[in-house]
């Protein structure tokens, strides 16, 4: 269909918002329930409510039952298999980035994982260890318990008692992720799982990708095989780049040499399962063969006895008793209990809704956050540190074929049966091999700097934020650059309000649209009427902003002209003074001119047959009071009958005279008497009759907006400017009627549905209708 086909045709009466309530029928259709009705029922005991809440609160019960093993089992069987052997090499390389020992690694890649399958909503997530959140735990751990604290003197040289070292940072870690998982809990109970759309997807990319920096930074030492000091707080990672920099010379070559070839290998099978990934049944489990390939040789080699390579160590088989977290550390940890419970509940549910969407089904945010709390607070009692969705492991549980957390089951137990009995067996693996697999899987995170050319393209502010945030979590660290993120992102959201488009617009010849008359060139203006729009609600921090604006692009100074009417107000108020001063003075005169008019007609009918000469000259005389009483009697006539009102002319000589009045200053007031006529006849010269104030994008009003449309309402009402409002939602025009807003002075009839309606109203108003027909020939008044 061409474009000019597109047409259509309304015609309808000019509607207000009383019209509109009759039209409409406005009124509550629908039965809400009171509040009363509302507790009663939340209060409610029944079976089917108990089950939902049951259901609600634990979602296996839900799905398990329902379980098809025909349709979901061998997917969940081939997805559990290769999770698995991601959760090995992952959990045992991740575990170093936390400053942990790598068995806590699989501690945290089976307990976590079993407490999510019951709790959590998200078909397709892989709960356990990820390297974001294993950097921000180690940063704590190696805070509270540096090596030098555990130095040990020995006869030849000074030593770090790493068994006393591991003990207390394991405390540390489980104190931290049973308080992270506490918080996370009370977030959910409290339905603040929607507070993670205040954090936007730039600040969420650039955090971990600075993340993901840091772990970089922190393996560089594994890859040459070096032992640079520890550093803390903001800029460590700098000090840690420069000490790995300065240590380069000391680099083990053989260690250099071993994780050069096991990033070739890693990074070659990546490659090929992509770009093979649509025939391999399976994606080929190089870092699993790369740990069961790398230990043997190492053992058999002696690479640990020749050339002092870094291994895992002892790997205790068999798993651990629970022990109750130390609380003497909260007070220690908690703000960044709290960071982390943010940041691992971002990631999670980004990673959920991701699948969920692409799969057509719904993730509970508060189910979600109440599952991850769930999660790091009963592994804390299983020596787990804390947890969240890794991004890698997701992907192949989803693109494997996993239909449900079943896999997650069978990736648990494959991660049982290695620490109860095959655990042992990787104790020579070099921990450089492990660094490798943490640098490989980084990729994912590091194609993220690709996002800085897209927002430089499509959005400056979010590429603003973006920068901000890498550059504060990279520097300050990752708990104090999170919160310089957050509060820069918020910053940007206010500089928004602050700074929104205020515009006139015209109408469109032809139809009933009214566009921006700066960026479309046909938008005209109507005569006498000036529309105005602003691009963000009207509340207390943009209501002054609002106003200048106003007066701005309507080029209608209302305080001036305010001032300028009331300067007139005083002159006029001063001339009727002088007006009535005037009018005693000539009452005055008059009676005197009455008592000589009688006393000297008197004296001429006496003088007639005695001194005619002398009549003559009172007879002047006479004629001349009769003048000034003939011309007095008029000038008090006209007063008495209201002709003489001379406030908006520029009659100089009342001025001028009778300066003993009680006005003082007559030249000034004569002056700034003319200049304030002269802006009026400015303002009125711009023929502007109406205002009419697009409220469409305002989707609530407080106390201050209100009074600021009150304001604009009486102002303009004393300077005989009519002031309309357009696009008003329903919910705004409840809470103006509950603000009082409507009155005499400000009646509902001045509140219509569209710019359009208000402007036919107007110029029907001002009898204008053939100007009606002119500019819009398919609307009908």
């Amino acid at each position: 269909m061409d474009m000019e086909e597109r047409e259509y045709f309304v015609q309808r009466e000019v509607l207000d918002e009383l019209r509109l309530n009759e039209v409409a029928q406005k009124g509550m259709w629908t039965d809400k329930p009171t509040l009363t009705d509302r507790m009663k029922k939340s209060l409610r005991c029944s079976v089917p409510r108990l089950k939902s809440i049951v259901l609600s609160w634990v979602p296996i019960l839900g799905w398990l039952p329902q379980y098809s093993l025909k349709e979901n089992a061998v997917g969940d069987l081939i997805s559990g298999c290769s999770v698995a052997v991601m959760h090995l090499p992952q959990g045992m390389a991740y575990a170093p980035l936390a400053a942990l020992p790598a068995v806590y690694g699989l501690y945290t890649s089976f307990y976590p994982v079993l407490v999510y399958i019951i709790f959590g909503t998200s078909r397709h997530v892989s709960i356990g260890t990820f390297a974001v959140t294993s950097i921000m735990v180690g940063s704590v751990t190696k805070r509270l318990a540096p090596d030098h604290n555990f130095f040990v003197n020995s006869t030849n040289e000074t030593s770090v008692n790493t068994d006393a070292r591991d003990a207390a940072r394991v405390q540390i870690a489980c104190s931290l992720a049973i308080l992270t998982g506490i918080f996370q809990i009370l977030l959910g109970v409290a339905r603040f799982g929607f507070m993670v759309s205040y954090l936007s997807n730039s600040l969420i990319r650039a955090y971990t990708t600075a993340s993901a920096c840091q772990v970089f930074v922190s393996q560089l030492s594994a890859l040459f095989g070096v032992s640079p000091a520890h550093y803390s707080g903001p800029l460590s990672v700098i000090y840690t780049v420069v000490d790995v920099c300065q240590l380069l010379p000391k680099t083990k070559v053989p260690v250099l040499v071993t994780g050069l070839i096991s990033l070739t290998v890693l990074i070659a099978i990546k490659v090929l399962n992509f770009y093979y990934r649509r025939k391999l049944p399976l994606p080929i489990p190089i870092e699993l063969i790369l740990i069961i390939i790398a230990t043997p040789i190492t053992h058999y080699c002696g690479l640990v006895s020749k050339y002092n390579i870094d291994v895992v160590g002892v790997i205790p088989v068999g798993l651990r008793a629970p022990v109750v977290p130390d609380a003497s550390f909260f007070s220690l940890i908690v703000g960044d209990a709290f960071a982390i419970a943010i940041v691992s509940y971002t990631i999670n549910i980004s990673l959920a809704k991701t699948f969920a969407l692409k799969h057509g089904y719904k993730v509970d945010n508060n189910q979600e956050i109440i599952a991850l709390g769930l999660s790091n607070s009963i592994g804390s009692f299983f020596y787990c540190y804390t947890v969240t969705s890794s991004m890698s492991r997701s992907l192949v549980q989803e693109t494997t074929g996993g239909k449900t957390q079943v896999a997650g089951v069978v990736s648990s137990i494959i991660v049982l049966v290695t620490i109860l009995g095959i655990g042992a067996l990787f104790e020579d693996l070099p921990k450089v091999v492990l660094a490798s697999i943490v640098f490989v899987n980084l990729k994912g995170m590091f194609i993220q700097f690709a996002d800085v050319h897209t927002l430089w393209k499509t959005s400056k502010v979010d590429l603003l934020v973006w920068l901000i945030t890498f550059v504060s979590a990279l520097l300050l660290n990752l708990d104090i650059g999170l919160a310089v993120s957050v509060g820069f992102s918020v910053l940007t959201i206010v500089f928004r309000l602050q700074l929104p488009h205020y515009s006139i617009l015209g109408l469109v010849p032809g139809t009933d649209l009214y566009l921006d008359i700066e960026s479309y060139k046909e938008a005209k203006e109507i005569p006498g009427i000036k529309i105005f729009r602003s691009s963000v609600t009207i509340y207390h921090t943009n209501a002054e902003m609002y106003l200048e604006a106003l007066q701005e692009k309507t080029g209608i100074d209302i305080r001036n002209l305010l001032t300028a009417k009331k300067k007139q107000d005083r002159v006029l108020k001063c001339k009727q003074e002088k007006e009535k001063e005037k009018a005693k003075k000539e009452a005055k005169k008059q009676k005197r001119a009455a008592r000589h008019r009688s006393s000297g007609t008197c004296f001429l009918k006496k003088s007639e047959n005695n001194e005619g000469g002398f009549s003559v000259g009172l007879s002047g005389q006479n004629q001349v009071n009769c003048a000034d009483f003939r011309l007095t009697e008029a000038s008090t006539s006209d007063l008495g009958m209201g002709h003489i009102n001379q406030a908006y002319q520029h009659d100089t000589s009342m001025l001028s005279s009778d300066s003993d009045t009680s006005c003082h200053g007559d030249d000034s007031i004569d002056k700034v008497s003319h200049d304030g006529d002269e802006e009026k006849g400015k303002a009125y010269g711009s023929c502007t009759h109406s205002i009419i104030l697009d409220i469409s994008t305002t989707n609530f009003v407080d106390i201050v907006a209100v009074n600021t449309l009150k304001n604009i309402f009486r102002d303009a009402g004393e300077l005989d400017m009519d002031i309309y409002l357009a696009g008003c939602q329903a919910s705004v025009v409840k809470q103006l009627e509950t603000a009082r807003f409507f009155s005499e002075l400000i009646p509902k009839s001045r509140l219509f549905v569209t710019v359009h309606d208000a402007v036919l109203y107007i110029l029907k108003k001002q009898k204008l209708t053939d100007f009606i027909l002119d500019v819009s020939v398919d609307t009908y008044l």
